[in-house]
């Protein structure tokens, strides 16, 4: 049996420690976790803390201690986390496909094939200009060109997630630059294959990449429609948590390896894979499923970026570093800026865009290592172009400050992106329904009826799957988490209504609904009196005893064959629902709050 190693398990341990410690502290200060994150891996990495020490000659004069407790809290090996920092990309994308969808894709196409299009190749066209007047070898120069073009999603798309920008115009402006630069990391690296090529093997290349690259997008796309659907309901019906987050695992991990078997970047395949599962039953309980795992990865691919800054080479030559990253992101504002104009974007979203897009991207790290790799590029300007790179990467936070300032003063919203679809997880005001038995479709029947749309959850896999079969918009998952509501849209919903016939269950999914919105109208049903009691007890606007109701109707029904006039009827039956009502709701008054913010409310459930 092999020792036990303490120091095997260093990266790890100092990566969690800082995960718990970062993101709960920079949240606090309403500052992005990403600063933490950059700043932290930067501390932690091999020139941070532990080159600041040996440099004032610390480790070598000063107390044995100090050395292995910086030792201790360095990060020795960050060539061997990178690869798993990149599933924190790879995560990304996923959600953003999950989010995104086909039809929606389609509708973001004149940006995508657009605005990508112009701002990719005009960026690269005068950044590569720019190197030739400095004499760069034009090989090198329209491959740092091109390097230089490409933005940072899994910097820019968190940044603007923090602001509540994704859904609006800049956001869906920003995305679709993003997602053309995506689909452009595997014709560059093509292309970095073919510039030292003689022209008798650029077949041969062709042959060997892009038919793979092209094998590999299709597999994923048939497999995905074939097999995703029913793979994923067969989960389900299984009832096993563990067992759902491992087929979620597996489809974004095993989409990505395929992707990057083909020579294509991993986060391309689980975009494909997400953008298949968009429209599928299982969307919302996938994303909440992969969120923790997508959050967690983020961090550590912030952190290996903080940690590969080598400030060494910005103090020896901080013009070359320094300069080129400021260069990289003025020439990209112009550009990006001048292209979103062109396009007919507003001033405030062309600005707004072209400073998020400014900064280097993680993809220029590839094209640039495999230039080197080629020896298409010398050691030391691959050396300063992916620091300035690094440095541009860490202004974005600020660029993302600095727009928000610039969005303030300026307004109004670009009438044509209003148009695109939004981006944000948040839901469209429509009415939560909890259940799909008998009682939850025939509520569902009487918002039809009356024209108030609604979303419907059930854990029942087959039932589900069958009502999608009948396009209703229903999804299979656990309406008890809070995530989950959150991402079915319970921040702007009109009213939630629970019709499951588990008390204990129903329970759960008011507190909740409750605990994240106290002015939501809550309609749950009950049991009997004392489970509408206990229901009031954590929070319902309204409960509806299902033996208190049967009792009422047949009273009703009996009255008017007795011959009472139906308005009397219906006045004394609705009395005796109100004392009912108020002899369950618990004393204190809050139940008493609750009813009267529904009735000021209630007009908003009814369409204009």
């Amino acid at each position: 049996m092999n020792a036990f190693a303490p120091e095997q398990y260093k990266e790890l341990l100092l990566f969690l420690g800082t995960a718990g410690v970062v993101a709960p502290l920079f949240r606090r200060l309403r500052l992005s976790p990403i600063y933490g994150f950059l700043a932290a891996g930067f501390l932690l990495g091999p020139f941070g803390l532990g080159q600041g020490i040996h440099r004032l000659g610390l480790d070598r004069y000063g107390p044995p201690w100090l050395s292995h407790l910086v030792s201790s809290f360095t990060l020795d090996n960050v060539a061997e986390i990178a690869p798993i920092a990149e599933f924190g990309v790879v995560f990304l994308l996923f959600m953003i496909g999950l989010e995104l969808s086909w039809h929606r894709l389609v509708r973001l196409r004149r940006l995508v094939f657009g605005f990508g299009v112009v701002q990719v190749f005009g960026c690269a066209a005068v950044l590569a200009g720019i190197g030739l007047a400095l004499k760069v070898d034009p090989t090198a120069a329209v491959i740092l060109g091109f390097a230089f073009a490409l933005s940072s999603t899994a910097i820019v798309i968190p940044e603007l997630a923090d602001r509540n920008k994704l859904g609006s115009p800049v956001g869906r402006a920003t995305f679709s630059v993003l997602l053309f630069q995506d689909l452009m990391v595997a014709p560059l690296l093509f292309m970095v294959m073919m510039l030292d090529r003689h022209e008798g093997q650029v077949g041969t290349v062709l042959l060997y990449f892009a038919l793979p690259a092209f094998a590999a997008v299709t597999l994923i796309v048939v497999i995905g429609r074939l097999v995703m659907r029913p793979f994923f309901h067969l989960v389900a019906a299984a009832g096993s948590t563990e067992f759902f987050m491992a087929a979620c695992l597996l489809v974004v991990v095993g989409a990505g390896v395929l992707s990057a078997i083909a020579g294509l970047s991993m986060g391309l395949g689980a975009f494909i894979a997400g953008l298949l599962l968009a429209e599928t039953e299982y969307r919302r309980e996938i994303e909440v499923t992969i969120e923790p795992f997508k959050g967690l990865l983020l961090g550590l691919f912030f952190v290996s970026i903080g940690a590969s800054l080598d400030l060494s080479l910005v103090i020896s030559s901080p013009l070359q570093t320094l300069g080129l990253a400021l260069c990289i992101i003025v020439v990209k504002f112009v550009v990006t800026y001048l292209a979103g104009r062109v396009l007919n974007l507003s001033r405030p979203v062309a600005a707004e865009s072209a400073l998020m897009l400014g900064p280097g991207g993680e993809f220029a790290f590839v094209l640039i290592t495999a230039a080197l790799a080629n020896k298409e590029l010398p050691g030391w300007l691959a050396g300063d172009a992916m620091v300035a790179v690094t440095l541009s990467m860490f202004a974005v936070p600020l660029l993302g400050a600095l727009s928000s300032r610039f969005a303030r003063r300026t307004m109004p919203e670009d009438p044509e992106l209003a148009r695109l679809p939004s981006l944000s997880p948040d839901g469209d005001g429509k009415v939560i329904l909890v259940g799909f038995g008998r009682v939850g479709q025939l509520v569902a029947e009487m918002l039809r009826v009356h024209k108030i749309p609604y979303l419907a959850v059930d854990t029942n896999a087959a039932n589900v799957q069958s009502w999608r079969r009948e396009s209703i918009e229903i999804y299979w998952g656990n309406a008890a988490r809070p995530d989950f509501l959150k991402r079915c849209g319970l921040l702007k919903t009109r009213a939630l209504i629970v019709t499951i016939d588990s008390p204990s269950a129903s329970e759960e999914i008011v507190k909740a609904a409750r605990g994240l919105r106290e002015d939501l109208t809550i309609i749950a049903r009950a049991r009997d009196a004392d489970h509408a009691s206990e229901l009031y007890g954590v929070g319902v606007t309204d409960a509806v005893p299902e033996t208190i109701e049967a009792s009422l109707q047949l009273s009703e029904a009996a009255l008017v064959d007795l011959g009472i006039p139906m308005g009397h009827v219906i006045a004394s039956i609705h009395a005796k629902r109100e004392d009912f009502r108020k002899m369950l709701q618990p004393a204190g008054g809050a139940a008493e709050r609750r009813h009267e913010l529904k009735l000021s409310v209630r007009s908003k459930l009814l369409p204009d």
